[in-house]
């Protein structure tokens, strides 16, 4: 079968389309014939060396997809072939074939095309997670929203709405953040033409932000820190913008602040039964149309590199998914 393969650390340049072999199906696990994969800013570092997992080469990258299962061990008991499946492997995704443990599998929304589910499982999971489990994020609290036009920061925005908080969503450019208003953003910031801190303060009355969601770092980090309300909480999400932040702590001391580290992998595997809940919650809202998955950023599998700069050069405007063709 034919897969993305990364045989040296690099960028997406150096990736190849070639023939991947599959091992033998384990009695646990379930074979996909994939139909569409999401690509994430993980990705881009993981194929770069630069990720906190660090693959031997060569590998097939790619976290989450969604597709058809095709064949079924010989232990499954919750799946069969033919079924609509959202799988999260971790690895391996880009490839016409994947094998994924039934654990790592949950039933596709009738009402959600292939492309819309690709790209549900990442940045959902990642966002709810942050927003519920680490800030407990209240009805009538204000959430800003850094980056707020890319994957993950279109579904901290969807939620932040569907928990009930007042969304102020922050972006680089005016084409950006239009894309955020029509996502459900209720206020705007350009963090590149206006002053972040003072923004947000004179959005919110001079009290601050409850919650601030920031996948991005660099130089917007303190700024948005100090707009944050007494007994705030910011959470890191990653560094977009390729810089680790230093902030000074005595701004978490002076605000009573709070700082918390999002790693949903990690804690999906250290609690999966609130995992597995939360996408139980995630799914109904999609059922219930709450949520609505978005798919502006569509390219075919051998436009992998185009995709990837999609991320790389901070251009996407929500979920970016590769397609691929159905096999015969």
């Amino acid at each position: 079968m034919r897969a993305l393969i990364c045989v040296e650390y690099g960028t997406a340049e150096q990736l190849q389309i070639g023939e991947h072999q599959l091992r033998p199906l384990k009695a646990s696990e379930v074979r996909i014939d994939v139909r569409a994969a999401g690509i994430n800013f993980p990705d881009a570092l993981i194929i770069a060396g630069k990720y906190q997992v660090k693959p031997p080469l060569p590998f097939v990258p790619g976290g989450e997809c969604a597709g058809v299962v095709s064949a079924v061990g010989d232990a499954v008991k919750n799946f069969k072939v033919g079924d609509r499946v959202i799988a999260m492997p971790g690895m391996a995704a880009f490839a016409e074939q994947v094998q994924v443990d039934e654990n790592l599998l949950v039933p596709m929304p009738d009402n959600l095309t292939f492309e819309q589910a690709a790209g549900f499982c990442i940045t959902y999971a990642t966002s709810y997670y942050a927003l519920k489990q680490r800030a407990g994020l209240q009805p009538g609290e204000t959430l800003v929203v850094l980056g707020a036009a890319g994957g993950v920061g279109v579904t901290a925005i969807q939620l932040g709405k569907a928990l009930g908080a007042r969304v102020i969503a922050c972006a680089s450019t005016p084409e950006k953040l239009a894309f955020c208003r029509d996502v459900g953003a209720d206020e705007l910031v350009n963090y590149c033409s206006e002053d972040l801190k003072e923004r947000i303060k004179a959005l919110t009355d001079g009290r601050g932000a409850d919650v601030i969601f920031d996948p991005v770092g660099g130089d917007f980090t303190e700024a948005a820190y100090r707009s944050i309300a007494w007994s705030g909480r910011y959470l890191v999400i990653g560094f977009a913008s390729g810089d680790i932040p230093r902030l000074p702590m005595n701004l978490p001391l002076l605000k009573a602040g709070d700082i918390m580290g999002i790693f949903w992998g990690s804690w999906a595997q250290r609690e999966p039964k609130a995992n597995l809940q939360n996408f139980s919650e995630l799914l109904q809202m999609v059922e219930e149309g709450r949520l609505k998955p978005l798919t502006t950023e569509v390219y075919h599998f051998e436009e992998y590199v185009q995709a990837f700069a999609s991320i790389t050069e901070r251009r996407a405007r929500g979920k970016v998914i590769l397609t691929l063709s159905q096999r015969g």
